[in-house]
């Protein structure tokens, strides 16, 4: 099992194949992708390496990401590959839903186990504003398509933002009382590019979750592959909340996760100063032993804490550059 010199266990991979995205999303790329979109990023066979290492220590759970994953014409492909791997129990990915309807079946096929959705409005003008494209029926289409195939879980991400979507939790929980979907809250986190932006649209959780409380939502018990949200349920909804609060205290504590960018390198943390290179340990399935060695050996120098609510936002200019 990989674990840090604090007692935390990753049993958890977040996994880029991707920097490229192609929304504009204004607390992410605002400008739209700005980098190299035929950047060497990492192939099939690499992929694979990297998750036989991370299961044959522990880890259950991989989440694809990007970027945007579905940029990618191999994804069904790299879905497949991780599912083949023994030890790999869950295989999920996070998209923003461009053109879902065409390509769901395709990674339903290829064995996906669970799919989280950005959509951060259900009001088609903000979704555009917030997004940058006018494409949330698509997205809705896509969602309705997956349940339809039995997925078995589904989860919908909304980054909420102060003066933009704050105001619509009761469009977003009445559309919960039906609809069999997780929805997260994740509250906006300051990066390298987005002071500005973030002093302007930070909305605490904290506001949204003494809601819940309030009108008999209660906490339920995370998995232990469980990302960092913290997940609400009420009698009368047939959906879940989940809170991402980042500025929280003692969020690290219960941190199972590591991240791998789409160029190899090794992430101890969202918000780590630099990543750390693998790719010459991605060569030959012969190096597994020693890239086994290495991972372990860089867990030793994993930080207690992200160090965000101290204003730190680390070598991280921008969410999409390792999948968040």
């Amino acid at each position: 099992m990989l674990r840090d010199e604090f007692g935390r266990e990753f049993h958890y991979l977040r996994l880029s194949i991707t920097d490229v995205c192609n929304f504009r999303c204004n607390y992410c790329l605002p400008e739209g992708y700005q980098g190299r979109p035929d950047a060497a990023f990492l192939s099939l066979d690499e992929i694979r390496r990297i998750a036989t290492a991370f299961a044959a220590t522990g880890t259950r759970k991989i989440r694809i990401t990007g970027g945007e994953p579905s940029v990618r014409a191999d994804l069904p492909d790299i879905i497949c590959t991780l599912k083949e791997i023994q030890g790999i129990d869950k295989v999920v990915i996070t998209t923003n839903g461009y053109r879902l309807p065409e390509r769901i079946d395709a990674w339903h096929q290829a064995g996906i186990d669970a799919i989280n959705l950005s959509i951060d409005s259900l009001d088609p003008a903000v979704f555009n504003a917030i997004t940058g494209h006018d494409r949330l029926r698509e997205l809705l289409e896509g969602l309705d398509r997956a349940i339809d195939l039995g997925i078995k879980t589904v989860k919908v991400n909304a980054v909420i933002l102060r003066g933009l979507n704050d105001r619509q939790l009761d469009q977003f929980l009445q559309w919960i009382k039906a609809m069999p979907v997780t929805l997260r809250f994740i509250e906006l986190m300051q990066t390298g590019d987005n002071e500005a932006f973030f002093k302007k649209h930070h909305f605490r959780g904290e506001n949204i979750k003494q809601r819940l409380l309030a009108e008999g939502w209660r906490e339920v018990q995370r998995d232990i592959d469980a990302g960092p949200a913290r997940e609400f349920s009420h009698p009368e909804f047939r959906g879940r909340v989940g809170l991402i609060m980042p500025y929280s205290k003692d969020f690290c504590a219960t941190c199972n996760r590591l991240r791998i960018s789409s160029t190899g390198q090794l992430h101890l943390c969202l918000f780590s100063e630099h990543g750390i290179s693998l790719r010459h340990l991605l060569q030959s399935d012969d190096q597994l032993p020693e890239l086994l060695t290495f991972l372990r050996q860089q867990l030793g120098t994993k930080k207690i804490s992200h160090f965000l609510q101290q204003g730190n936002s680390g070598g991280t200019q921008h969410l999409a550059m390792i999948g968040g």
